[in-house]
């Protein structure tokens, strides 16, 4: 977040919370950035493209999400729904990159 945005705690009006949800927002493409930077990683590590899927991985991360929300008191259901097509996006974003790096 940044010094424009306020915690959500100490928000007191609506234009304070969208500003605080824009923020948020482009905190969380950053990150997006950052994890798909992974995949860019993964793709280049991972010498046969047969091993881009992993359904022990993307279970164990979307497990993951799971406990997490639920321990944060968030939708568990909702977020790990999310988290599969994240993984999904994240699988076939690998998988052109592996191809691309190799044509």
């Amino acid at each position: 977040m940044n010094e424009q945005s306020k915690a959500p705690e100490d928000c007191a009006t609506m234009a304070e919370v969208r500003a605080g949800v824009d923020a948020t927002d482009r905190a969380l493409m950053d990150l997006l950035d950052r994890r798909f930077g992974y995949m860019r990683a993964a793709a280049r590590i991972k010498a046969d493209r047969g091993v881009v899927r992993d359904e022990a991985r993307k279970a164990q991360v979307i497990g993951n999400a799971r406990a997490d929300a639920a321990v944060r008191g968030l939708p568990a259901d909702a977020l790990a729904a999310i988290w599969e097509q994240l993984v999904e996006a994240s699988i076939a974003y690998e998988l052109v990159e592996w191809d691309r790096i190799r044509t």
